[in-house]
């Protein structure tokens, strides 16, 4: 035997045991979950799921780099996409060690491996199951996120489904039951009509916490002429207004001007001149454009602030006079910079600046979680945009510390999220709100979506909740927001997986916040990979396209973000007046990228660059 030919064997003799000690571990970790495992029906296939997820747990316990490593220079398997079939993919490796060595095959039967086809089967058997069949032409489904406004615009739900949607989402954070109810009716015709089936989740809004009211102040209206870059006028400013005897002191509900409140009996006529004195006391002219029964036109050529109780009068017939009113409060957001104080406090109302050296106040929509914050406990306000530390607990509340903002300071809010990384607090599982949504969306919805759960504790009263309300039959989507959810992920799916179709959400805004943009890649790959090992779907979630859904904007790095979700069984759409647009350019997206990559698997298509093998000359058009 040659010194080559040693050296290989012992390589391979340090393989098999490595590998043989994995198994061992693998399969002793599914033998102390006997009891979970018994309580199942071996028949249906999330019982795969949960004995597949065990031997993931088990395999990813240690770090396997040097062996992945060892394995691939050995022209092996680097156990590297086993997520589905994990203890299948270790044996099948150590048979071909066997063979290799000139042992006899080994007897695997002390153990049961699910195949790579198995769990594939089981994911999409679980897929089907949660979201419904996907389009003939990808496996991946897309969801869109459902606006109030649209409510009774049949034509707009036949387009988004005629684009590619699957599954349409109402945000029970937003609107209200009667216009989920109506949305859902919407949805539901138009899969009639056009023949795309579509299913519906209803996602709870959890615990919403978030920043309080702060002092009302004068409402502004800001007139804006456009003009060139030479400053010559282009267009005037213009605004609405209804002109009414001051006897009539309100607008109709939902009238989107504002009030000019006449005295006498005389009204504005078209081709009037307005003299007014705005918020700034300048004197400006409003030109009277149109006048239609009680509503009017104004136009002005300079810009112009007014605020409620602004006067003008006309230039031709001075006992033509009021005022202005209907002007909607408005608010000072808090200036927040590095080093500066603010008091998270425990009572309600309305917050406030710094003031006579008291620290800026603001209070939080849920105070029950203000005393739970330790000192040194970071927050992160509006989207991580900005961060403070809790410096001390006081009797009007938490005192916190600004460590982060832009240059030059941030803007606070009011309902602005309140992120604590890390915290884990103590708050029910569902606010008494969920509770009310879930009795109108049980007899809606598809699927209902768990905001904000930490724990298996948390889902099993979701799960309780729902049987309590005959809503069995409804999928459940476990979204992972917090950085808790994350690291209980693997019990999470546990209490759930058995009893009902179940899904995990990527929500990757709140997740982003919580676990720090740096890690978030990393968060979401692991989300990805214990989902597949459970056999589950996954939803890839917030601002995917937002640009292209929002402005109508196409932006480069939102396209690869969006391709990456191709590893996920569905991609979540957020709700905008480009929606229908951005559906066409996901299934677009889509539709290609399953040729090329399917989970952690690159699929090798054969490439055509041309008869010669050279890139050709010319390339293609694009796809319009």
């Amino acid at each position: 035997m040659t010194q080559r030919t040693k050296r290989m064997n012992k390589a391979w003799q340090d393989l098999r045991e490595a590998l043989e000690g994995l198994r061992t571990r693998i399969v002793q970790s599914e033998a102390t979950q006997l009891p979970l495992l018994e309580q199942q029906d071996p028949s249906l296939p999330w019982h795969l799921g949960i004995r597949n997820m065990l031997h993931y747990l088990a395999l990813r316990s240690v770090d396997l780099r040097p062996l992945q490593e060892a394995l691939s220079d050995a022209g092996l398997s680097s156990l590297g996409r086993a997520e589905s079939h994990v203890l299948d993919s270790v044996q099948c490796t150590l048979q071909i060690l066997y063979a290799a060595l000139q042992m006899p095959p080994a007897d695997f039967s002390d153990a049961t491996a699910i195949t790579r086809e198995q769990g594939q089967r089981a994911l999409t058997d679980n897929t089907l199951a949660l979201l419904g069949s996907p389009p003939r032409q990808r496996s991946t489904h897309i969801m869109v996120t459902l606006s109030g406004d649209r409510a009774d615009d049949a034509d707009f739900f036949r387009r988004l489904l005629t684009a590619g949607m699957n599954i349409a989402r109402i945000n029970c954070a937003h609107d209200s039951p009667g216009i989920w109810r109506r949305l859902a009716e919407q949805v539901r015709t138009a899969s009639r009509d056009t023949g795309q089936p579509c299913r519906i989740l209803a996602d709870l809004a959890g615990h919403k916490i978030r920043t309080g009211p702060l002092p009302d102040a004068p409402g502004v209206i800001h007139l804006r002429p456009e003009r060139d870059r030479l400053g010559r006028l282009l267009d005037p400013a213009r605004m609405t207004a209804m002109a009414c005897h001051q006897a009539h002191s309100s607008l109709p509900p939902g009238a989107d001007c504002l009030l000019l409140l006449v005295s006498g009996s005389a009204m504005p006529q078209q081709g009037e001149d307005l003299l007014c004195h705005d918020a700034r006391g300048k004197e400006r002219v409003l030109v009277v454009e149109r006048v239609e029964n009680e509503m009017i036109t104004l136009q002005a050529t300079q810009g112009c602030y007014f605020i409620a109780g602004n006067r003008c009068r006309s230039r031709r017939r001075r006992h033509v006079q009021g005022y202005f009113a209907g002007i909607p409060q408005s608010f000072v957001p808090l200036h927040l910079e590095i080093g500066d104080s603010l008091l998270l406090q425990s009572q309600g109302g309305p917050g406030g600046p710094a003031l006579n050296g008291l620290p800026a106040r603001i209070s939080c929509t849920v105070p029950e979680v203000i005393p739970q914050l330790p000192i040194g406990q970071p927050v992160w306000m509006d989207d991580g945009k900005i961060a403070a530390v809790v410096l001390e607990q006081t009797s009007a509340g938490a005192l916190l510390r600004i460590t982060k903002t832009k240059p030059g300071g941030a803007r606070l809010l009011p309902d602005r999220g309140l992120n604590f990384p890390g915290l884990a607090l103590e708050l029910p599982a569902l606010s008494a709100k969920d509770l009310d949504d879930l009795g109108t969306i049980v007899p809606l919805a598809d699927l209902v979506g768990f905001s904000f759960v930490e724990n298996a504790g948390n889902m099993r009263s979701m799960l309780e909740a729902l049987r309590q309300r005959q809503g069995e039959h409804l999928g459940v989507i476990a979204k992972i927001e917090t950085a808790s959810a994350f690291h209980h992920l693997p019990e999470i799916l546990l209490a759930a997986l058995g009893r009902q179709p179940m899904g995990v959400m990527i929500a990757r805004g709140d997740l982003a916040v919580e676990v720090g943009p740096e890690r978030l890649a990393e968060v979401q790959e692991e989300i990805l990979w214990l989902a597949e090992a459970a056999h589950l779907p996954v939803i890839w979630a917030t601002q995917v396209l937002e640009q292209l859904t929002k402005k109508g904007v196409i932006s480069r790095p939102e396209f690869t973000d969006a391709a990456m979700g191709v590893r996920a069984e569905c991609v979540m759409l957020n709700k905008g007046p480009y929606a229908v647009e951005a559906v066409h350019t996901l299934n677009d997206i889509l539709t290609r990228m399953q040729a090329h990559q399917h989970k952690k698997f690159s699929r090798l298509r054969a490439l055509h660059w041309g008869a010669s093998g050279e890139p050709p000359d010319q390339w293609p058009e694009p796809p319009r």
